[in-house]
């Protein structure tokens, strides 16, 4: 007897379809904390460049680990994944191998994909914990990131997308230049001192700002929302 509950057990496991952990959304947070506090500091510094690809890397395949709660997901993110992770750490030390256009596409697929998981769950939890928190936070970050690397993208197909009102530092939406434009854009402040020129790029800064507005709203009324579910509950 115990033979065949044992032999029906391992029968009931082999059915069993494939669950995956969701990896928290609080090292994703930490991943991108690492990357968005280091950026500035070690880009012009001897192999800043290789600092910048690491942190990088991390970021994605946290990304990719946090939004992996379902088989399909995860083979989506890592069809994503590999072109992004790879073509950037080719890039890097064979720049004539792979061009940045190449992984900034494949990046931009990627980290679009994580935004729109990251929102699914936070729209629909239960309730508000640390989890959602910091979902909504990621998700935010991530999508400067995304707008990062479509700067970057306009940047290398279209020369001169972009105006640079300063003679300080690279004149290129390169790195940080990116990354400085993608969040200010996002939370319309806007200093003027990188200005979209072409339809592309004005287009791309328009999306952002409005996204930026309309994020921090709608999520700002859903977190309230579920904050205040358990509260009627017990009333």
């Amino acid at each position: 007897m115990n033979e065949n509950a044992q032999g029906k057990e391992s029968l009931e496991m082999v059915r069993r379809p494939l669950k995956f952990r969701r990896f928290s959304a609080v090292e994703l947070l930490i991943a991108l904390a690492l990357l968005f506090f280091f950026f500035p500091f070690v880009e012009e510094v001897k192999g800043g460049d290789l600092i910048v690809s690491l942190l990088l890397s991390l970021v994605l395949l946290s990304a990719v680990l946090a939004v992996s709660d379902r088989k399909g997901v995860l083979l989506t993110a890592l069809v994503l994944a590999i072109p992004a992770i790879a073509g950037r750490w080719i890039n890097h030390f064979w720049p004539d191998v792979v061009r940045p256009a190449v992984f900034l596409t494949a990046a931009l697929l990627l980290t679009a994909f994580v935004v729109v998981n990251l929102l699914r769950f936070v729209l629909r939890a239960p309730s508000v914990n640390i989890e959602v928190l910091c979902a909504s936070i990621s998700a935010y970050l991530m999508l400067g990131l995304m707008w990062t690397m479509a700067y970057w993208l306009v940047d290398q197909l279209t020369p001169g997308a972009f105006s640079f009102n300063t003679n300080t530092g690279k004149q290129s939406m390169n790195g940080f230049n990116g990354f400085y434009f993608s969040f200010i854009t996002l939370s319309t402040v806007g200093y003027g001192d990188i200005t979209p020129v072409s339809r592309i790029a004005r287009w791309l800064a328009a999306m952002e700002a409005m996204t930026g507005l309309l994020y921090v709203a709608v999520l700002i009324a859903r977190l309230v929302a579920l904050y205040s579910i358990p509260k009627s509950h017990e009333s």
